[in-house]
């Protein structure tokens, strides 16, 4: 039996989607789940993605065979560039099919994936491929990683509304609220986001990623 796969964006670049990735997978290891992390497209780096490294160093342990194998890191780029633009310097296009097999092959070892985006849902992995329709066609559920700072709410919401249209389903948001901000507005801000991920008809849980850790309750939510 093949494990599950569940992706995880922000609502854009410098959210926090590396280090809620990282937590959430050291959070389930500690509930004894057997769990791997994935970094779909990594640019301006080489080798082994960057954010594979700060996910295992957040889960506390070093690198896994499955990095050295490449399945964690299907595609890394040296240009810091949107996926579609740092590939083609390097005269490469993103392949869909190399990245599933690369997924497959964790499903395969483990039962839970956890699939880390770049930059935001609507990211171009390739010149006619955005990464949230990349979600919709493998039909995976999602994480959206978000956070009080400001303007938030406007693309947290349009994020919202790109699952809604595509027919994403929105497993959870993660609030990260880790650096700290005016309580009045990161109250209010969590606020506005239930409200409307309730006017779109999900029941998808707000779960605070506060002080470097998940509460176990949280987990449950977001894994029922």
């Amino acid at each position: 039996m093949k494990g599950v796969v569940v992706a995880v964006a922000g609502i854009d670049t410098g959210i926090g989607k590396t280090y809620a990735t990282g937590l959430l997978a050291k959070a389930l290891l500690w509930q004894g789940r057997s769990v791997i992390t994935q970094k779909i497209v990594q640019t301006g780096c080489e080798g082994i993605a960057e954010d594979i490294v700060e996910h295992r160093r957040l889960m506390g342990f070093g690198l896994q065979d499955v990095d050295r194998e490449g399945f964690t890191s299907p595609y890394v780029f040296r240009y810091p560039a949107s996926p579609h633009l740092a590939a083609r310097l390097e005269g490469v296009e993103v392949d869909v099919l190399h990245i599933r097999r690369a997924t497959y092959a964790l499903q395969k070892r483990y039962d839970l994936v956890l699939l880390e985006g770049v930059g935001g849902l609507l990211v171009p992995l390739a010149h006619d491929l955005l990464f949230a329709d990349y979600i919709r066609d493998a039909g995976y559920g999602l994480l959206l990683v978000t956070g009080p700072r400001l303007g938030s709410i406007n693309h947290t919401l349009l994020s919202i509304e790109a699952c809604v249209r595509r027919g994403i389903v929105i497993n959870g948001v993660i609030y990260n609220s880790f650096h700290g901000t005016d309580t009045m507005i990161a109250d209010d801000t969590r606020e506005v986001i239930r409200h409307y991920l309730n006017k779109e008809g999900s029941v998808a849980p707000v779960v605070d990623l506060n002080e470097g850790e998940f509460d176990p309750d949280a987990i449950k939510r977001l894994f029922l």
